[in-house]
């Protein structure tokens, strides 16, 4: 297990809870509350010991998230709240948290707190092949796999957009500069996918910089 995945076990009150604390499982990455469950100190001891979520529960007693269902999550970082009766444990998941086979127990909250994943998302599944339409002709490209497929339009927009932006800052006009800099966050997304980035990729190097 890595060093720096650490909690002190002592500092956490297991009475309040009847033996158990609650547990705030959030992604890593995207920062989007995946589930909520509980955990008593020999859950916790699995998880720091094994790297990977496991919980307490009344039905199924101790459970390793993923066992059975290979959607594990593999610890970054836990985190003990002032009180010590909580823990946000910060995961990258290896499928979808929920038993209905979402990726979290709260879709609409995670989509709305982090609507960059989701627009990261749509670019990503628009860059998608069309499927055929009924006539058996493919469908028309999107703006979006126009902008992908077009290496100059797509630099084109993307110069465009970042002088709008300039202007609309230089000009001191806030909601042109809001609706500018959303231009071009979708423009960049398009730009990244269409060498092969991600959202996620650009998280992971801001998050390398925050830590150093």
């Amino acid at each position: 297990m890595p060093n720096a995945i650490a909690l002190d076990l002592s500092s956490l009150d297991f009475a309040k809870g009847g033996g158990v604390v609650s547990v705030v499982v959030q992604d890593a990455t995207s920062g989007a509350v995946l589930m909520t469950a509980y955990a008593d100190r020999e859950a916790l001891e699995r998880t720091l010991d094994s790297g990977e979520m496991h919980f307490r529960s009344r039905s199924r007693g101790l459970w390793h998230k993923g066992a059975t269902s290979g959607n594990t999550q593999r610890v970054v970082s836990l985190e003990a709240d002032c009180d010590g009766d909580a823990v946000l444990a910060r995961v990258v998941a290896a499928g979808p948290a929920c038993h209905t086979g979402t990726v979290s127990c709260f879709p609409s909250t995670s989509a709305a707190a982090d609507v960059l994943s989701e627009l990261d998302a749509t670019v990503a599944a628009r860059l998608q092949p069309n499927e055929p339409a009924l006539s058996g002709e493919p469908a028309a490209p999107s703006y979006t796999q126009r902008l992908a497929s077009d290496r100059n339009l797509r630099l084109k927009k993307l110069g465009e957009e970042c002088a709008e932006l300039v202007t609309a800052c230089a000009d001191g006009d806030r909601e042109r500069a809001v609706e500018e800099a959303s231009d071009l966050l979708y423009h960049t997304l398009v730009a990244l996918h269409a060498v092969g980035g991600t959202l996620d990729d650009v998280r992971r190097v801001l998050a390398a910089r925050r830590r150093g």
